[in-house]
């Protein structure tokens, strides 16, 4: 079936064509900057040597730790709670949970600016903001670990000591790998993480980087910068995704007798632990958002004035999810089937292109795009967002895609080419409708990065033309907080409707 002649091979060919022209030849781009520079060594030696540049590093490094060490501990415990105890309307908590990860971390921060003051403008309020955006990723590696734990591994501990020693002896090593892979994401995302630190003006590499190209338009230093910060996250990526492996790929098992009954007695202690987490998490700042909102004497005008971004972000997140969903569907089915060899280097490979900082995506577009010719045409439109959206979520989408397609036997692909039918009616007829959930999943999350999505936007939107998060971002610094408050609650609104849809989906299918 990967014969020259298979339309298989062709489109998966053609996908992987422009997976590679959207993810890959950005950052390369953007790198190239340093080679064809007049003194490239005099600019690797000013921005990898100088203190400054140190200082920033471990500022960097400070906050990426901060974050994944906090985010790690609060994820660990409600992910464990999820997994292992019996609570009422656990997909609708799981769901409140999730919510977080799914605002942009900006709106977070944003939130955070008017419940705590001027200690959010430090590196502990980054930490805080970030783990606050980041922990429900730990949360979810924490509840898929303990179902790949076959229970009875549990049940037989349980008979001869207490459910604190199994967890301690038996549970949590099993465990420990795919939290510490979750641990490393999140590191690698925080310090990432662009509009975050910016808000809160806490100089790191992503915000020195984005100085250092939009104040001198200096392609070979703000390339020169981003060498520490992209090798970090490639390092660390890498680790991640080794220690994940196939972890990810899991069936959904019930916990019955001896371990359900183990943790009965901790079932109002989880119960609260969750109870704070969503009002804490969520509640907390939504409630900080909407006070604020209220406090402003007229948010007509700037609600007015932001219409045109409203429906332009709209609009562009539909169409980008749509556009990440339909590649990562076909690169992400290759890397389903593909030996675990190539596989985990692909993984490795694609949550590292995921990691790539926005800005470091950003400056590397305008570097591909902006040049005379065919290329040029596209550079100055709305082309230049989609593009965006698609180098930095099509590699999360292409590993959530593969990880539903490994859920579908290769057999039953066999089976239909034996009855005589072709690899694009195979895929439309058998595997397509078997993740279609995972299809809607991985849609839904792409809406919502696009919905959020401001370090690249902000570098290579057309000229008079914005998005709501460049208009949120860009009206912190001048506008009242009211009215600011306003559009990042309608945001938050927006991006937490389709979460809402996805979890009722999920749970209708449960109970079938």
């Amino acid at each position: 079936m990967w014969g020259w002649r298979s339309s298989r091979t062709v489109v998966v060919f053609a996908a992987a064509t422009a997976f590679v022209g959207a993810c890959v030849l950005p950052p390369l781009f953007m790198l190239s900057a340093i080679a064809v520079s007049s003194a490239p060594l005099a600019i690797l030696r000013s921005a990898l040597l100088d203190n400054r540049q140190q200082s920033l590093l471990y500022t960097t490094i400070g906050i990426g730790s901060g974050t994944a060490a906090v985010a790690t501990a609060i994820g660990v415990g409600l992910g464990f709670v999820l997994a292992r105890i019996a609570l009422p309307f656990k997909p609708a908590l799981r769901i409140a949970l999730i919510a977080p990860a799914a605002l942009p971390p900006y709106v977070i921060a944003l939130a955070w600016t008017h419940i705590a003051g001027s200690v959010a403008f430090t590196a502990i309020g980054a930490i805080v903001v970030l783990a606050v955006a980041f922990s429900p990723l730990s949360m979810l590696a924490t509840e898929v670990g303990l179902r790949r734990i076959d229970p009875r591994l549990e049940e037989a501990a349980l008979l001869v000591t207490t459910p604190a020693r199994v967890l301690r002896r038996v549970t949590w090593p099993l465990l420990l790998p795919i939290v510490t892979s979750a641990a490393l994401i999140i590191f690698v995302l925080a310090i990432s993480e662009f509009s975050v630190p910016g808000l809160l003006r806490v100089r790191v590499f992503t915000t020195e980087v984005f100085t250092a190209f939009a104040s001198l338009y200096d392609f070979g230093q703000a390339a020169a910068l981003s060498l520490p910060l992209l090798a970090v996250s490639v390092v660390v990526a890498g680790c991640a995704a080794i220690g994940v492996g196939d972890r990810l790929v899991t069936s959904r098992r019930p916990v019955r007798g001896a371990l359900a009954d183990a943790f009965d007695g901790w079932r109002w202690g989880g119960a609260v632990a969750v109870g704070i987490g969503i009002v804490t998490m969520l509640g907390v700042p939504l409630a900080a958002l909407v006070g604020e909102a209220f406090r402003a004497t007229s948010i007509v005008p700037i609600v007015r004035n932001s219409r045109d971004a409203m429906i332009n972000s709209l609009s562009l997140a539909l169409l980008g999810a749509t556009a990440v969903t339909t590649l990562a569907a076909v690169i992400g089915y290759a890397r389903a089937r593909v030996n675990s060899t190539s596989g985990a280097v692909l993984d490795a490979f694609w949550i590292a292109l995921f990691t790539v900082p926005s800005t470091v995506v950003g400056i590397g577009l305008i570097r591909m795009w902006n040049r005379p010719g065919a290329l040029g045409a596209v550079y100055g439109t709305s082309a230049m967002l989609l593009l965006a959206y698609l180098a930095r979520f099509v590699p999360v989408g292409a590993l959530g895609v593969a990880a539903f397609v490994r859920s579908v036997p290769d057999s039953h692909e066999e089976a239909a080419a034996v009855a005589g039918a072709g690899w694009l009616r195979t895929m439309t007829r058998i595997v397509l409708p078997q993740i279609r959930i995972g299809l809607l999943a991985v849609w839904v999350i792409a809406f919502i990065l696009a919905f959020g999505e401001v370090g690249t936007s902000i570098l290579v939107a057309p000229a008079g033309e914005s998005t709501l998060p460049i208009r949120v971002y860009t009206l912190t610094a001048n506008a009242p907080p009211g009215q600011v408050a306003a559009l990042a609650l309608f945001q938050a609104i927006v991006v937490i409707g389709p979460l809402a849809l996805l979890g009722a989906c999920l749970a209708r299918r449960r109970t079938r």
